[in-house]
């Protein structure tokens, strides 16, 4: 049976798009003529390997090339060359049907002229219908977005908190949950690739993508990650969408803390710690990986075989689409020069082991360098079909061929309001108290007035962060949908309580003189990628004024932070109350005001390391240990990895292994004594630690080995068992080159949780 789908066209589909929306829940299936075999490939009983055989042995050299081209959508929109305005028929033909792209996405910012759920589904049926139509085999695209904290390009998406504050959680499950949601309102727009999650680490607060990312330390992000690629490719919706690993791999330590910056790490740095966090979430199922845009050790990863291949498909077993970031391959020849043109940096990029080059302005062009490439033998056949083959694939186990459109008029009922109770309780689980002098948190009835102040209380943009409706930030005259902090403490309070909003600095140190209590939100400006980056990761002069000022008024002061990153508070420094609420959407409000209040008992616990002063950059916990003495060359922080307090008291009361000498490569089994001591019920982030009295190479004086979280009533004990992977103990041997395969020592380790510590013997 073909395909085909009857639906008027005109030149120009302002109109057409309405037709799409008409069209899309009614698909008319055509008969083949009268003895005509059915193409094995449009079999959807058939086995997916034999449809790509069948696929591939169809298509030209010139679709095979298509296939691996991924375009922006503003290439298909107005005179081709700007976004934001209506599909173009003429703009269209040249990428779909005469370059016969196999993706296209929505970078940041990049949508339908009007942005609602609706006009994004029917924006991405009319690109599909035309790719269906128009491809001699009616080959479908795959349309990618980054959708990376919920469905964050379409205003009235309910925003969930970026990474880090889910990171802050240490809830695998809140994670999936959250990733889940995001993915049910992605393919409610039609769209089916999702661009997340972030493995990278969190190693240095100026990097402007640090926000992104699960924490510092490798298990934490890499479990995460795993996480989310569950919960988006596991959400039960009208599409199947596939998660997206990235960015791989060291893409998260540049060299001076600019983003894009080339990275020099040593391959034991490499292989023990950046690594891992990519290779759980590729484990957990991941059908595709994204390419780290920088250098490492002197090689862009994007002409990287020893990463692309050797490491990802040959050591990991990844069997799926690796996809570059924006404009690499052409980055090859114009940024990084290592190739001499386009055809050969085409070749460079192949030959690593990309199959997908998102290049989104330059569809003639990429075909074109990337037909001379194979005629003139940089790239073989082979590797052509291989790649191709790849990206065919993965449409067959998305459905495209069966289900390539959506239902337009449900679009709006998928997506708008939907999502806000999980991104309320992933807000409030990452809220972080790290400061709570004479228990000035929760209010409770003797507040009776709360002066709310600062520049943040009531900005729901900086709020929701980068990567919001715009690719940086939310766009100038678009009003955000959701709930400030202000809005949140005001609806939060109960009756009887006066709330005061003092915009004004004096005036909020005057209201402070008389109030209970003053709540001071502070932060710091939404950004995304290189505009986010910070050379000195601090509070600025203005914020820590307002904040030494209130704190001089006698009465206590809570500072909440709204950031992606710790801050350096200097003056700030030292009030009754600090929380941590991160980046944490259009639901933050409600969250904040929810532990503030008391509705939450605050479970989160830093993912990151948090300084005391500036200048100390990279920092992390699993610094290695050395012969320095200066002051603050060690771990020097205001706040450790891991810090937190909650309204109710927390003991641990040991920690056992059930063996006390296990075989290496076998995993360790703890178990770890817990007690809630306090009068109101809470959840317990359970971390074991492990270190190495003497090792054969330097360790850190802890790394983390294994986590869990724990609910605990009032009064109540228990014991809570964990499993340390073999893996998580393994380190490289060697000498300085790192040659070695990462193995586990033999030799004691100390599990510790708690300050409760556990030796066990690894033969």
């Amino acid at each position: 049976m073909a395909l085909r789908i009857r639906c008027r066209r005109r030149r120009h589909l302002a109109v057409p798009l309405v037709a799409a929306a008409l069209c899309a829940a009614s698909v008319t299936v055509v008969p083949q003529a009268t003895g005509a075999p059915e193409p094995l490939y449009r079999n959807a009983r058939a086995a997916t390997d034999d449809r790509v055989r069948d696929l591939l042995h169809r298509m030209t050299p010139d679709e095979k090339i298509g296939q691996l081209e991924q375009i922006a959508v503003d290439r298909l929109q107005g005179n081709c060359r700007g976004g934001g305005e209506e599909l173009t028929e003429s703009c269209m033909k040249t990428v779909l049907q005469d370059c016969a792209a196999g993706s296209v996405l929505s970078g940041g910012g990049m949508g339908p002229p009007v942005n609602t759920p609706a006009d994004w589904a029917r924006m991405v049926n009319a690109v599909q219908r035309y790719a269906v139509d128009h491809s001699r085999l009616h080959v479908p695209v795959l349309y990618g977005i980054d959708a990376v904290h919920g469905h964050n390009n379409v205003l009235g998406a309910t925003v969930f908190p970026h990474q880090l504050g889910l990171a802050a959680a240490w809830d695998p499950g809140l994670v999936r949950d959250s990733a889940a949601a995001t993915a049910r309102a992605v393919a409610a727009t039609g769209i089916d690739w999702d661009f997340a999650p972030v493995a990278d680490l969190a190693r240095d607060r100026r990097w402007g993508r640090y926000y992104e990312t699960y924490g510092e330390d490798p298990l934490l992000a890499g479990t995460l990650a795993a996480a989310s690629v569950q919960g988006i490719q596991g959400a039960r919706g009208v599409k199947r969408i596939a998660a997206t690993v990235k960015h791989f791999g060291g893409y998260s330590i540049p060299g001076n803390g600019h983003d894009r910056v080339p990275a020099d790490v040593s391959l034991r740095t490499l292989h023990d710690t950046l690594l891992p966090p990519y290779r759980t979430a590729v484990e957990a199922g991941a059908r595709t990986v994204m390419v780290n845009s920088g250098a490492v050790n002197g090689v862009p990863a994007t002409a990287s075989r020893y990463l692309l291949t050797t490491v990802l498909r040959q050591q990991w077993g990844f069997t799926g689409v690796t996809v570059s970031d924006w404009q690499d391959v052409r980055a090859l020849r114009d940024q990084y020069k290592v190739a001499a043109d386009y055809p050969h940096a085409a070749a460079l990029a192949l030959g690593a082991g990309v199959d997908m080059a998102m290049e989104p302005y330059e569809a003639r062009e990429f075909s074109d360098a990337l037909r001379t490439a194979v005629q003139n033998g940089l790239i073989s056949r082979a590797r052509l079909d291989e790649a191709a083959g790849r990206v065919l694939r993965l449409k067959f186990e998305l459905g495209l061929f069966e289900h390539p459109f959506v239902d337009v008029s449900r679009a709006n009922i998928e997506v708008l309001g939907t999502g806000r109770e999980p991104a309320r309780r992933a807000a409030a689980a990452s809220q972080v108290l790290l400061r709570n002098e004479q228990d000035v948190l929760p209010f409770g009835p003797a507040v009776r007035k709360i002066v709310v102040a600062g520049p943040y209380a009531d900005d729901i943009d900086d709020q929701a962060g980068g990567w919001t409706v715009g690719w940086q930030r939310v766009p100038a005259g678009v009003k955000l949908p959701g709930t400030t902090v202000l809005r949140g403490i005001e609806e939060a309070a109960p009756a009887g309580t006066q709330v005061v909003y003092a915009a004004d600095d004096a005036d909020a140190v005057a209201q402070a003189r008389t109030a209970d209590a003053t709540v001071v939100v502070v932060g710091e400006r939404a950004g995304a990628e290189g505009g986010a980056d910070s050379p000195r990761p601090e509070l600025s002069a203005n914020q820590q004024a307002l904040v030494k000022s209130l704190g001089e008024s006698g009465r206590p002061v809570v500072v909440v932070v709204i950031a992606g990153r710790p801050l350096t508070l200097g003056d700030a420094d030292g009030t009754e109350g600090l929380l941590m609420a991160w980046l944490p959407g259009t639901e933050g409000g409600h969250a904040v005001a929810d532990v503030l209040f008391g509705r939450v008992n605050p479970a989160g616990r830093l993912p990151v390391s948090w300084p005391r002063r500036n200048g100390n950059d990279p920092l992390y916990y699993q610094q290695l240990p050395g012969t320095n003495a200066g002051a603050e060359s060690a771990h020097d922080v205001a706040y450790d990895f891991g810090a937190g307090l909650s309204y109710t008291r927390f003991a641990f009361d040991g920690i056992g292994a059930d063996a006390a000498a296990v075989p290496a490569g076998a995993p360790v089994r703890v178990n770890v004594q817990v007690g809630n001591t306090g009068a109101r019920e809470g959840d317990l982030v359970v971390p074991v630690y492990v270190s190495r009295p003497v090792s054969d190479v330097l360790a850190p004086p802890r790394r983390l080995a294994a986590f869990t979280k724990v609910h605990l009533r009032a009064g109540e004990r228990a014991t809570v068992r964990l499993v340390v992977p073999a893996r998580a103990l393994a380190v490289t041997p060697g000498d300085i080159d790192g040659s070695g395969t990462p193995r586990v020592e033999r030799g004691a380790y100390v599990f510790t949780a708690g300050g409760r510590a556990v030796t066990v013997d690894v033969t």
